[in-house]
Order: C-alpha cells, then structure tokens, then sequence
C-alpha cells in the first residue's frame, strides 16, 4: 500500500521539492498553501499530488484540510509541518507587534493546529512520521529576525515534546534545520539584510557563505532527500533528533 503524506505549504520551494520526490516514489501526497494559484497549478501537473488552499494559522481551515485529507488520502503516514513566515527583518526595539504576532500564529499555532489534527491518523499508520521543518534560526540567534528564531527555536521543543509522547506508538517526530536555500525566498531575506545594514545584497550574500564552511547554498532537493529517509523503513528508531543541513554554519547574520 502506498505511504500517504501532507506537507504544508507543499506548493512552492522546499514544500514542493519534498512533495514532488514524496510523489515521484509513489507516496499519495496532499499540500496544503495559501497559494490557490500554486495549489492548482502543482495539483493539475501531478497526479499523485491533491492539494487544498489552507491559511494553518486558522484553526478552522486546519479542520476543513483534514476532511480533505480523509477525503483524498483516507489516512497519513507522514506530515510534514513546512509551512512558516520568515517576518521582517527588524531589531526587536522596531518590530512591529501585529508581524510579531502574525509569525507566530502561522509557525507556532498553524503547525500546532495541523499536528493535532493529524495525530489520530497517525496512529493508525504502521510508519507513522513527523518532520517539522526549523532552521538555522533554531540553533542560533538570529538578529533583527526575533519572532522568526523565536518561532523556530520553540518548534525543536514542540518537536522533542511529541517525540517523546508518540514513540511509544511508533510515530517519530524530528526537525530539520536548513541554512540558506537557494531561491527567490533567500534572495528577498538578502535584500531585507542590505536595507537594514546599508550593505550591497551581494556583500550580504558574501557575508552568509563565509559563516559557511561548505561554500554554496542549500538545494532544495537535498533536503528532500533527508525527509524521505527519515519517513522511511530504515529510520523508525530515529527521533527528536535535529538535523542541520546548512554547509557547516556556524552563526547567523
């Protein structure tokens, strides 16, 4: 029998790496964004591929996702929380408190809310998984981007958390830490950079590769990779585990 997985914010980057390579394996795979246009584009090219135009940070439309889910999958073996705002870039003395406030209903409460609908599915899977997809601002701090580290900080104790209440039937729970991943994403947080510090974009993207010691930015495929070996047969005692895959970085900018 097929795996069957959701991966939110599936539509776009990261989320559409893991969810093409989910699928290209033949794991059922549903997304979950707030890109209609995304959503059906994506959903139209593939046919292992449904999706659903969810906001996580609605409680509401989390429950709305799951029927579709049940509706499409009829079960989960694997989630895969990747949906998340990076928020400005802004010291903590300047953050506007309503972005404050908007990062953390998407990261923290929108995967909150989509985990806890998918734990009774889960439970019902003989390879149940969870990856909850941090980042290098969950291992260090990260200035003028406070609400986002906050966020991802908190998401490695959310993840250690459910490690620890769902090994025992069987589900892993594990986060993955990118670094800087090559797109048009990691270019608009250079820029963001450039405009606080009065840098060139490209003195930012030269000062972020020398915290590297791998000098090259993340393909989004290489963390597809990661997740789908830690949804797989040969990773079922691996949990509350982090895992970097940023180059060897050792600081932020």
């Amino acid at each position: 029998m097929a795996l069957r997985a959701l991966i939110t914010a599936g539509a776009s980057g990261i989320g559409l790496a893991i969810a093409k390579s989910l699928a290209a394996d033949g794991t059922r795979v549903h997304i979950a964004d707030v890109n209609a246009q995304a959503v059906k584009e994506v959903t139209a090219a593939h046919p292992l591929i449904t999706g659903s135009v969810t906001d996580i940070s609605d409680a509401q439309a989390v429950k709305r996702l799951f029927d579709d889910v049940r509706a499409q999958l009829g079960g989960l073996d694997i989630l895969v929380n990747n949906a998340g705002l990076s928020g400005p870039t802004a010291s903590v003395a300047d953050y506007d408190p309503a972005a404050w406030l908007s990062t953390i209903n998407v990261n923290l409460n929108g995967t909150f809310y989509v985990t806890q609908q998918a734990i009774p599915l889960l439970k019902e899977s003989s390879q149940g998984s969870i990856i909850i997809m941090s980042s290098l601002a969950g291992r260090f701090g990260y200035p003028n981007r406070s609400a986002y580290s906050t966020t991802k900080w908190g998401l490695v104790g959310f993840a250690k958390t459910l490690s620890l209440e769902l090994g025992p039937l069987g589900i892993t729970c594990n986060t993955i830490h990118p670094g800087a991943v090559d797109g048009p994403r990691l270019m608009n947080v250079f820029e963001g950079r450039a405009q606080v510090s009065g840098k060139t974009v490209q003195e930012e993207v030269d000062a972020a590769l020398q915290n590297q010691a791998v000098k090259r930015f993340i393909d989004p495929q290489d963390i597809a990779e990661l997740v789908k070996f830690l949804c797989g047969k040969h990773a079922r005692t691996i949990s509350g585990q982090s895992f970097p895959i940023d180059g060897d970085s050792k600081a932020t900018q």
